[in-house]
């Protein structure tokens, strides 16, 4: 009794507690379980991962065809190794080895040579794994590690390679085939030997007939499925997310966030597009979709490439670092208003700017003089967005965009400068998308009531690592709202009114051009799903055709199509308050203000200051002159509510705004009390550094300074240190060419209005 004791205890522990160490494939599945695609294993074969139930069909085959008594002993079966003894001896060689189910588990697992010492070991391993292993997981550890012909191991690889879906969709026939193919993988082969195949298949259905498993009906449509020709291609699907799962997931049967269905659609979009845009060599397309209320990425399409394009359809374009454009602007948009630096339509400079020779211009060449910050929005005007950066300091952007998800800012703030919103630091789609979906879900999050968790989108349905750190949202909900209320404005790139148009969603939307026209950027935001999109060369080659709104955004608007309607974010009245602004300006209402809107704002926008452009002046009563109450008879003159902007806005202002009203001329005789500011240089800015180029003849070029005064008719006189130089009228522009050096242009106008402005040569 005790030497048997001892005998299955040593038994047991000769058992390993992983009975295969065989590498394993990585298998990538859909949020459903279907199956998107697979790398193969480190030794070249095709295994997927161990299962650990076996679909009925397939069972019944098995144990029919190989292990009848399977459930009715302990790992050995001691009929059929009377009777295999028997057959042996009568035939004198080995004609059946007796081998049960959980036999061939221990054979496979260890790989040895059949001799009859090893058979014995065989038996007894299997005994004890009987004791320590339950039926069905025995099932498993065989289904997963039988050889099915060719490198192709387990049942779920063979159900794929053979015919083309999941084991669990196997007809009988298919599930009689497959339980054949492990007995002898060597011999009975689907491109050999098919006639045994076959016949061993038609076998094995009758036997299932006969014990009343299947109907006759069903034994006859069975007979007449053909066997499989050869091994079919697995899926390739979102191929670029199972690369990245076979990097960081190698081996694993990873259940993904992805939506097939959708993910296919996407796909077949992208391809159209990609089509399209070859024809003028913009080769490569990269989207992203993210369902934000479960914060989970349902299609992925790494890189969609045309085929004259190469090794580049390689490249995931969704986590490659690419030139950002204009792309972060809603960000700082945002920022400035959470803040209190800025209200929704604020008036913003739009003139020309020098800062250390940084010189940035709009996309259309031209400027606004000023412009409400909404529409330097909608418009993606560059340069007053330079001026919000400037006021908003770098570091401190760079700082918001590192806690938005930014991950690729790898140098210090000093190195972007103010390019950093116009395209001088690089972000990768995931990031980008990412940064939009936590907006989207600040905001979801408070109008629902729900709980907020501020975290990276879920790849993986079931995370293996779960963070349960609770995040600050680092967005207020009034800016976000109010952010994507302006986003929701810009000009789609189909020429309609969409807005009266019912079946048309509304979409919050931003694209971006990075420098040169190497990157297209175009990302969409309603309260359920944010669209990326990136259009471009994976080598970076530009192109003039390549912007955001001719290339990104239709292709975003398309997938949009593919995804359910969904009603607009609700209003955060908690996070807002209703505030009187002045039209004009967009800035709070000052007394001076003739136009007022009542308006909601966030709460941290009423420590800005009230309108500082409305300022009340004397005029004649026909308005024709002003003046001063010092030098007029107070039934000669009327006060009135005047809108004055700089000089330098002013100046283009008004080639926009026909309807601005430049100052009235000073009355002859009353030039006292003049306080504002009558001229304002447009270039260069004081302290400016500029650099002459020289002409393409060898010559040295010249600067053009440029100057904007209240009166239309003033002249100018110009002087560079104390040289006068010349005058000018109406149009104020002169050209120099200044030594290497420090230098100081001053201004008289001949009301002696005095202005100077330093600058230095390079």
């Amino acid at each position: 009794m005790i030497a048997a004791v001892l005998l299955v205890a040593g038994g047991l522990m000769c058992i390993p507690n992983k009975l295969f160490d065989s590498p394993y494939s990585t298998v990538v599945s859909d949020r459903n379980h279907e199956l998107l695609g697979a790398r193969i294993a480190s030794d070249n074969q095709w295994r997927f991962p161990p299962v650990d139930t076996v679909p009925a069909k397939f069972k019944t085959c098995l144990i029919a065809f190989e292990d009848r008594y399977f459930y009715y002993h302990w790992g050995v079966n001691p009929v059929s190794i009377a009777r295999s003894l028997i057959q042996n001896i009568r035939a004198k060689r080995i004609v059946s080895g007796a081998s049960t189910i959980t036999m061939q588990v221990i054979r496979l697992s260890r790989k040895k040579k059949r001799t009859f010492k090893e058979k014995c070991l065989e038996m007894l391993l299997a005994t004890h794994l009987e004791l320590r292993t339950s039926k069905e997981k025995i099932l498993g550890l065989y289904a997963s590690h039988a050889p099915f012909g060719g490198n192709v191991v387990g049942l779920e690889t063979a159900s794929w390679r053979y015919f083309g879906h999941s084991s669990n969709a196997l007809s009988w026939a298919e599930a009689a085939t497959l339980a054949i193919l492990p007995n002898a993988p060597a011999q009975i082969h689907l491109s050999r030997n098919r006639a045994s195949l076959l016949r061993k298949r038609n076998r094995l259905l009758q036997y299932l007939k006969e014990q009343g498993v299947i109907d006759e009906s069903t034994f006859s449509l069975a007979l007449t499925e053909p066997l499989p020709e050869k091994p079919l291609p697995l899926p390739q699907i979102a191929p670029h997310l199972v690369s990245h799962f076979f990097q960081y997931h190698n081996g694993e049967n990873c259940i993904s966030t992805i939506d097939k269905r959708l993910q296919i659609q996407a796909e077949q979009i992208l391809e159209r597009w990609n089509h399209q845009f070859s024809a003028s060599d913009i080769n490569n397309i990269a989207a992203i979709i993210i369902d934000v209320e479960r914060n989970q990425v349902v299609t992925y399409c790494g890189n969609i490439s045309s085929e004259k394009y190469g090794f580049s359809e390689q490249v995931d374009i969704i986590r490659a670092p690419r030139s950002t454009g204009s792309i972060l602007k809603p960000f700082l948009y945002c920022a400035l208003l959470q803040e209190g630096q800025l209200l929704r339509d604020m008036l913003q400079p739009d003139i020309p700017i020098n800062i250390n020779g940084f010189q940035p211009q709009n996309f259309n060449r031209q400027f606004d003089g000023a412009v409400p910050a909404s529409e330097a929005l909608t418009r993606s005007l560059n340069v007053p967005a330079v001026y919000e950066l400037r006021n908003y300091s770098v570091p401190k952007f760079y700082t918001f965009l590192q806690k938005a998800g930014i991950s690729t800012l790898s140098m210090p703030p000093s190195h972007y400068g103010l390019s950093l919103i116009l395209g001088g630091a690089e972000a990768s789609l995931w990031d980008i998308a990412s940064a939009y979906t936590d907006m989207a879900r600040t905001l979801r999050c408070r109008t629902r009531n729900e709980a907020y968790s501020r975290k990276q989108p879920d790849l993986l349905l079931i995370s293996q690592v779960t963070d349960t750190t609770s995040r600050q949202s680092i967005y207020h909900p009034g800016a976000v709202w109010q952010t994507m209320e302006v986003l929701k404005e810009v000009n789609r790139p189909e020429e309609i009114d969409w807005r009266h148009i019912r079946s048309m969603r509304p979409v919050a939307w931003k694209t971006g051009t990075s420098y040169g026209f190497r990157d297209a950027w175009a990302v969409g935001v309603t309260p359920h799903y944010v669209v990326g999109v990136w259009t471009g060369n994976a080598d970076g080659i530009g192109k003039p055709e390549l912007t955001g709104a001719r290339t990104a955004g239709p292709v975003m608007f398309d997938l949009f199509n593919i995804l359910p309607q969904s009603a607009w974010f609700a209003i955060p009245y908690s996070d807002l308050t209703e505030t009187a602004v002045c039209r004009e300006s967009g800035h709070k209402a000052g007394i001076y203000c003739d136009h007022v809107d009542t308006v909601l704002l966030c709460s941290e926008g009423l420590k800005t200051n009230p309108c500082p452009y409305h300022q009340p002046i004397y005029v004649t009563n026909d308005e024709r002159y002003r003046v001063y109450r010092n030098c007029a008879l107070d039934n000669d003159i009327k006060q009135v509510n005047w809108f004055i902007l700089p000089p330098a806005w002013a100046w283009y202002y008004k080639q926009q705004n026909p309807s601005y009203r430049n100052l009235p001329p000073v009355k002859p005789g009353c030039n006292s009390g003049n306080l504002e500011k009558m001229m304002q240089f447009i270039y260069p800015q004081s302290n400016a550094v500029i650099t002459i180029p020289r002409q393409l003849d060898g010559s040295e070029g010249k600067v053009v300074f440029e100057l904007a005064h209240n009166n239309p008719s003033a002249i100018v006189y110009w002087h560079l240190d104390e040289d006068f130089i010349g005058s000018t009228d109406h149009f104020h522009q002169i050209s120099l060419t200044p030594s290497p050096g420090k230098h100081v242009v001053t201004v008289v106008d001949g009301e002696g209005n005095r202005l100077s402005v330093k600058i230095e040569i390079k």
